[in-house]
């Protein structure tokens, strides 16, 4: 794809947007001095890509409708078998699609995405067919992943399989929602806002957010370098542990891997929870939505990691409510300058660029009508404020990450590990077909406020199901120190060996 010179009126537009006058002659003189590096472009064009090869042989699927497709989880079904041995031999791993798998449509929940074939696979996906691990498809997810709902995906809303005409929470809708239904044994979700932990708060399942950088992130569709994580979701704390160990550790591309500690996570389980030290988060239970039966079935789980030997205690942490709000200037103008005017990556840093993505999501500023309301809202302020203010609010709000940090890490010295709810409330009804766009938005974001803020500190929080009411699963949250994966596993699975979490 050549890159032609500018003619004097598209030039002309640049110095308009730039704020800069051009006479005649000054244009004149600036296409001369650009023809050279016109010339670089085009050179750097003939030149072939630099792209890893795929190695497992796969067909692009199909997508399933009727009784195969009960509860509108699936967006592709297909098989790709890893090797003939490993950790994950037997498995059947489900694939968020915002994940690049080779030959196979990716979507990203998003209409102006629909028909992009990646052409390369992810290093998550590389991992997981390189253990043994059969790929049996990918699930929807929502509109750019920009929901905590499960209503916001081109293809409609995911249902959640412990109550249909209810959400499966989001942004990795489908994921909670085939391993809760038992269609896949593990799936990979991603997490900005809470987007692993709440589908899985949701749908009952156990969700973990890594510690930022643990696991490579490339050749997934970023929101926003910063907050970007991608994790595992399955149905027991086990296999959780099983599928981090194969997915964690650098792979030589991702720049948000640095000073990794990797361990043997599933070494962890077994040790059961004596002696180990869990701060119940007050603020967390404080939340402006917070349901009553939700906070009950969370400090009934305190109680139990109590009585199984921990050492619980109420801490206090403030600016634990500041949260949500000191990320919204990074999520906004973050995702609308890295995924929106970016295209998917925007610059600046020594990434795995997948072209083929970016030349095919530049395509929403002709469609940016069948955005998802939430997309919509979401770069409509990021664009406002861009043009009126500047970044630096951006900056000021990553000035007040580290005080965030500080804070739990603060705790965290006197604490292996604190707890608290992970969704303030239960799953919700779906919206109704033609709902208002404000019922939209609101059921999109109304879950957030306790998971946002480890996006920012990168510390590791784990959803783990602790009972049930009015026939919706409740959700505890166990957050560790960096890199500490293994003591949230250690507690995680000694909760879950002590009783059905559906009768507690």
């Amino acid at each position: 794809m050549a890159v032609q010179l500018p003619t004097p009126d598209q030039l002309r537009d640049a110095a308009d947007e730039m704020g800069l006058s051009l006479t005649d002659a000054d244009v004149e003189s600036f296409l001369g001095i650009l023809r050279p590096s016109i010339q670089a472009y085009n050179l750097v064009d003939l030149m072939p890509d630099n792209l890893p090869r795929v190695r497992y042989p796969r067909t692009p699927g199909y997508r399933p409708d009727g009784d195969e497709n009960r509860y509108n989880a699936w967006y592709i079904k297909t098989v790709v078998e890893g090797a003939p041995s490993g950790k994950l031999k037997g498995k059947r791993v489900v694939l968020k699609d915002n994940i690049m798998l080779a030959g196979v449509p990716m979507m990203n929940g998003a209409a102006t995405l629909e028909g992009y074939m990646p052409d390369i696979d992810a290093t998550v996906v590389e991992r997981i067919l390189d253990a043994g691990g059969t790929i049996i498809g990918k699930a929807q997810c929502e509109f750019f992943c920009l929901s905590g709902g499960s209503h916001t995906s081109a293809l409609g809303p995911v249902h959640n399989p412990r109550r249909l005409g209810y959400s499966a929470g989001g942004s990795s809708s489908g994921s909670a929602a085939l391993v809760a239904a038992g269609e896949a044994d593990m799936a990979l979700g991603g997490d900005q806002g809470g987007s692993i932990r709440m589908p899985a708060s949701f749908c009952g399942i156990y969700g973990m957010k890594p510690t930022h950088g643990l696991v490579p992130y490339t050749g997934i569709m970023p929101i926003e370098i910063f907050v970007d994580h991608t994790g595992p979701m399955t149905s027991t704390v086990a296999d959780n542990a099983l599928l981090l160990e194969v997915l964690a550790g650098s792979d030589g591309y991702d720049p948000r891997q640095y000073n990794l500690r990797v361990a043997g996570y599933t070494e962890a389980l077994d040790r059961g929870v004596t002696g180990l030290r869990i701060g119940v988060v007050t603020e967390g239970f404080q939340q402006p939505n917070a349901e009553p039966d939700v906070d009950t079935k969370v400090r009934a789980a305190a109680d139990r990691f109590r009585s199984l030997g921990a050492a619980v205690s109420e801490v206090s942490i403030p600016m634990h409510l500041l949260g949500p709000a000191i990320w919204t200037p990074i999520g906004t103008e973050g995702l609308t300058q890295t995924m929106m005017y970016g295209d998917g990556y925007g610059v600046s840093r020594p990434d795995l660029y997948v072209t083929s993505l970016m030349d095919f999501h530049r395509n929403w500023r002709t469609r940016a009508n069948e955005l998802s309301e939430t997309t919509k809202a979401f770069t409509l302020l990021g664009t406002y404020i861009r043009r009126h203010y500047g970044s630096r609010y951006y900056g000021k709000a990553m000035n007040i990450v580290r005080r965030l940090t500080d804070a739990y890490d603060a705790a965290l010295a006197e604490h292996d590990l604190l707890l608290m709810p992970t969704t303030p409330i239960k799953a919700t009804k779906l919206p109704e077909p033609g709902a208002a766009r404000e019922e939209i938005v609101e059921k999109a974001l109304n879950m957030i406020s306790n998971t946002a803020p480890f996006d920012l500190t990168h510390h590791p929080a784990m959803a783990i199901p602790c009972g049930m009411s009015d026939g919706l699963p409740v959700s505890v949250m166990l957050i560790g120190r960096h890199f500490d994966e293994p003591t949230i596993y250690r507690a995680a699975h000694s909760f879950e060996q002590s009783g059905d979490w559906q009768s507690m």
